[in-house]
Order: C-alpha cells, then sequence, then structure tokens
C-alpha cells in the first residue's frame, strides 16, 4: 500500500508554478523533482495543507492566497541602502535575498528590487508576497523521513542519501 503524506515523510513532487495571470514563475518539470519534509514548512503553508493525505501518482491543482504563501505585503515598500555597506564579493541581483541580524539577535531576510550604480534597494517582503499562487503538483512519491532529516528538518534528497548546507 502506498504511503500517504502527512508530517514526518518526504513528499517528491514535480511542480509548475504560475501568477494569476498564468505566467510560469517556477517549475520543477523537465529537471530534478522537489523532495521536501512534510510539517517543517519546507514549502509555502498553503500547498503543504493541500499534499496531506495525497500519495504516489495524485495530481492536483492548488490555488494558494497569499496568507498561506508568501504573505500579504508589509511597510514601507523598498528601502535604499548603500552598495557598499554590502560585502564586496556580492553579486547583487534583483530577486536575491540577503540574510542579516538585528542588534536584538533576530535573524531576518531582506530581498533585492533593483540596484543601480551605488544604491541597492530592498525590502522586507518576498517577491511573491501579495500574489495568488497557482500550483500544478504531480505527486512522484511518498516515503518516511529518516531520522537525521527530521532532525535537520529538511529532506535530503529524493532517496535522504544527498546531504550539502550552504549556511
Amino acid at each position: 500500500m502506498s504511503l500517504l503524506l502527512a508530517d514526518g515523510r518526504v513528499g517528491i513532487i514535480h511542480y509548475t508554478l504560475r501568477n494569476s495571470s498564468g505566467d510560469v514563475l517556477d517549475s520543477s518539470v523537465g529537471g530534478e523533482p522537489l523532495a521536501y519534509l512534510h510539517g517543517h514548512r519546507n514549502i509555502v503553508p498553503g500547498l503543504e495543507a493541500a499534499l496531506v493525505g495525497k500519495t504516489t501518482g495524485d495530481s492536483l491543482d492548488v490555488e494558494v492566497a497569499p496568507a498561506d504563501g508568501y504573505g500579504e505585503k508589509q511597510g514601507e515598500g523598498p528601502q535604499r541602502i548603500r552598495r557598499r555597506d554590502l560585502p564586496k564579493d556580492l553579486d547583487v541581483h534583483v530577486g536575491m535575498p540577503l540574510h542579516g541580524e538585528d542588534e536584538n539577535g533576530n535573524y531576518f531576510t531582506l530581498w533585492v528590487t533593483d540596484a543601480k550604480g551605488a544604491w541597492v534597494w530592498v525590502d522586507i517582503n518576498h517577491p511573491l508576497a501579495g500574489e495568488t499562487l497557482h500550483f500544478e503538483v504531480e505527486v512522484l512519491g511518498v516515503r518516511d523521513a529518516l531520522a537525521v532529516e527530521k532532525e535537520h528538518g529538511h529532506a535530503h534528497g529524493i532517496d535522504g542519501q544527498a546531504h550539502h548546507h550552504g549556511h
């Protein structure tokens, strides 16, 4: 019997993400499928909720409201910072996340919205904040997560053997 997607299991999916205009924003189709650890916020909450109870061979279309995706837009919009205040070897480009820490030790992410000359514009909002997301998903497989995957909070690839931390 096939395993059902639930907390503590790894889902292996192919997906295509479109915006409300139908433009493809991201897709795993034609490349490596995405392996994620269910119940650990590895994917947006609205998509994760829609995948509960699904199994190998299931296909679904999921519409995710901003609140269940990357959130509603917040704050004042993009703020300008000096490029020289960023690490010198950083190749700044639009859409890139910048990770930082405030004076209280809280981690945060800013997203680059523009870069011109000596200035870089950053925003607290993910580039897809405020967007309704449209996912086409095919479940390719479901497996029990390995203890090390649960400990790390993410899948280690399709078979659980791939492991490289970028942080």
